[in-house]
């Protein structure tokens, strides 16, 4: 009898084990689409796709009900909140939502009917549902460009946008209409939220605060003892704004607008002195004063709500990294490019033949090239525009470094520091208010730059992490209290006018939301002043550390050709031909995980031989282009002492994976490795072969891995194609 059971039992969990993953979003495209459904009596509002569910209900007003991920049943909610939360004139108000809950721990849809509400919140008068529309229109320039062509994604993101309205009975506030919006999209758990304010009146309103989101959540932890600040964070849901800097490369550093609040009103926690972060806030530290006129129409930050169904880091990366390739597919365009230095337009043509003859697809004038953007002179626009010319009849795109920050204007026009009332207090110590006369005219001066020179990319270093400004005649700001925001809102219009021209942007922080396209992948500048050997490793220990939740496209590293902020003849690769075998895998490594890097120096290649290198490294990436851009799986980190690799993977491909092995050792390892494949979507067998060999056929295990005997050459690597 047990004999038989034995491979039953075993049948029935490979089946389980296929049903779990044919329902996996993360691995097959969910058929159900976004929907936003009213009850027949026009009381119950519910926003589902298969994945995520959020429930209104409309009682003495409109509140949040549910808030469930349905891949896993978990409610997210512990008890009700209002819709959002005004401060104007220094009075806050809440919008929507009720009061009466007593028990704070759960909700049961009985209690309802007795709650109730106050005449000083905004009330809730109808709704508006419509189709998603795109928050930054890249497709309409970029389909007919050819940044275009790079792109994984080309179609914006698709689902249902719900608008609630609401108005105050308060006569002060009469001409005030408040909109709540949530957007629900086809194939990933995700809800986006924000909050608009128009102004229909003649009364100036200062909105102190805005609160788009407001969620009473279930605690991750039972702790009796425990401060907020050392007590987990409920992990069920992940929160992104449009509204991020830090130049730390990574968004959890960066967020401004998450605040993980206690609940003294949950007097049933286990949490002895009431204090469990379990109520999250959204909203900008420092954005306290806006002015709101007459016929203005504010817009908040907008939340990117994604519900999780795992602690695994892996696959709650996997989750962060599908969101950024739907709602913001220009992340996914990833073109090859050069980052010269030049001193003169005969090295910009030269560099620009290069590109050409080894099939990079772009060139950047690097920081300390001669390219000036800010110089708005009639022969000046004229030189760069036959340059992008000369480099358009090449198809090879064309770019260049701009500074803002990190310099001294003036002490008109620089920041003011609100501690001393003087020019100072940047991140960078001086640096330009971007509300500043030279602020605004710079803004002018980038745009007009690129409508008449025709260029392709804008590298901008600057403006840095959130700099405030204490002027009180700057024209793009009133004060101190609405510097940060208004100077934001300067920067982040100039991404996206670019963006939806075709530009493409390398920005210094995390405004992907707001249209840029790549940033750093994370890197110590003098790290490039260390030999090859160290750099080799270095990098490789960036890009596994730096995809995690950024997708490939989404970062770029560094190669030296040339000295660069110090060191000696090791640190760099001219004469490049010298050092061929360093600049073949410096290139294998970055290629081969998908991630663009800065090759910054005068010149591709110097030889013959260097060139046929660079075409041969730049072809076999292009074969594999579509894989090496997707998804990473972290196999093992560069520590310098064994091998190290990484699996890229997409089962919608024929190529469902491409895996990059490497040995910093002197002489060769064998070595047995375990490749999970569930990713690939492959369920039963797999094909593996190594380069461009023979397939071998593999048999996976039950979860999902096959063992495959690899040898790695000394101070190489080797990689593996799976089919």
């Amino acid at each position: 009898m047990k004999k038989r059971l034995l491979p039953v039992l075993i049948l029935l969990n490979v089946v389980l084990l296929l049903q779990a993953q044919t329902a996996d979003w993360l691995v097959k495209p969910i058929v159900q689409k976004a929907d936003i459904a009213i009850s027949k009596n026009g009381k119950e509002i519910a926003l589902q796709n298969g994945l995520v569910k959020r429930v209104f209900t409309v009682s003495a007003n409109l509140v949040c009900i549910d808030y469930r991920n349905l891949i896993t049943g978990q409610q997210l909610l512990r008890a009700v909140s209002p819709e959002a939360k005004l401060v104007i004139n220094d009075i806050e108000y809440n919008v929507g939502g009720v009061y009466g809950q007593k028990e704070k721990a759960y909700l049961l849809s009985e209690w309802l009917n007795g709650f109730t509400t106050k005449d000083s919140d905004f009330q809730y008068k109808g709704f508006q549902i419509q189709p998603i529309s795109a928050f930054v229109r890249w497709r309409e320039k970029m389909t007919t460009g050819n940044l275009a062509q790079w792109a994984t994604n080309k179609q914006q993101p698709r689902g249902k946008m719900i608008s609630f309205q609401y108005q105050s009975v308060l006569p002060a506030l009469k001409d005030l209409n408040v909109y709540v919006h949530y957007e629900i999209y086809d194939g990933l758990p995700l809800i986006t939220k924000w909050v608009t304010v128009q102004n229909t009146g003649s009364t100036v309103f200062k909105l102190n605060r805005v609160v788009n989101e407001l969620l009473s959540v279930v605690e991750e932890e039972s702790a009796v003892v425990g401060k907020p600040e050392v007590m987990k964070k409920p992990q069920g849901i992940y929160i992104e704004t449009n509204y991020a800097f830090n130049n730390a490369m990574r968004y959890d550093i960066s967020d401004q607008t998450l605040h993980w609040k206690t609940d003294r009103t949950y007097t049933s926690q286990v949490n002895y002195n009431y204090e469990t972060p379990c109520i999250l806030e959204v909203y900008p530290e420092k954005a306290p004063g806006i002015e709101l006129k007459q016929n203005e129409l504010f817009t908040s930050v907008r939340s990117y709500e994604l519900l999780m169904d795992s602690y695994d880091r892996e696959r709650r990366g996997l989750a962060i990294r599908k969101m950024y390739r739907v709602i913001a597919p220009w992340t996914t365009a990833n073109p090859i490019f050069m980052h010269l230095v030049s001193r003169n337009d005969e090295e910009v043509k030269t560099a620009i033949d290069q590109c050409a003859a080894t099939g990079y697809e772009a060139l950047i004038l690097s920081f300390g090239s001669h390219l000036n953007m800010e110089d708005s002179s009639a022969a000046n626009i004229y030189k760069w525009k036959t340059l992008a010319q000369y480099a358009h009849e090449k198809n090879v795109q064309i770019g260049g470094y701009s500074l803002f920050s990190s310099r001294r204007i003036s002490d008109e026009d620089d920041v003011i520091d609100p501690k001393t009332g003087k020019p100072g207090g940047a991140f960078f110590g001086n640096a330009p208010c971007f509300g500043s006369t030279w602020g605004l005219a710079y803004r002018e001066k980038i745009k007009y730059f690129f409508t008449q020179t025709g260029f392709d990319i804008w590298e901008n270093d600057g403006p840095y992490p959130g700099d405030v400004c204490a002027s009180t005649v700057h024209p793009g700001h009133k004060g101190l209290d609405d510097s940060q925001w208004k100077q934001m809102e300067i920067q982040k219009e100039l991404y996206r006018w670019l963006n939806e021209r075709g530009v493409y942007i390398n920005a210094p922080d995390w405004y992907f939301l707001d249209g840029t396209h790549k940033i750093a992948i994370g890197y110590r500048e003098v790290n490039f002043s260390l030999s090859r050997a160290q750099q080799k490793i270095l990098n490789r220990q960036n890009i596994y550390d730096g995809t995690w939740e950024k997708t490939p496209s989404m970062g770029w590293g560094f190669v030296p050709l040339t000295k660069y902020q110090g060191g000696d003849a090791e640190a760099v690769l001219e004469p490049l031909n010298d050092h061929l075998d360093d600049y073949e895998q410096l290139m294998m490594q970055y290629y081969g995980a998908g991630v663009q890097a800065c090759y910054r120096g005068p010149r591709l290649y110097d030889t013959e031989k260097t060139k046929h290198t660079v075409i041969a490294v730049i072809n076999w990436y292009k074969k594999y282009r579509e894989i090496l851009n997707s998804d990473i799986i972290h196999l093992r980190r560069a520590d310098g002492r064994d091998w190290d690799g990484i699996l890229h993977v997409n089962p919608q491909l024929k190529q469902k994976g491409l895996m990059m092995l490497y040995n910093p050792a002197v002489t060769p390892v064998v070595r047995t490795i375990k490749v999970p494949l569930y990713y690939t979507g492959l369920s039963s067998t797999a094909k593996i072969r190594e380069k461009e060999g023979a397939f071998k056929t593999y048999n996976l295990d039950r979860g999902y891995n096959v063992e495959i005997k690899v040898t790695i050459p000394a101070n190489s690597y080797t990689w593996f194609v799976i089919e």
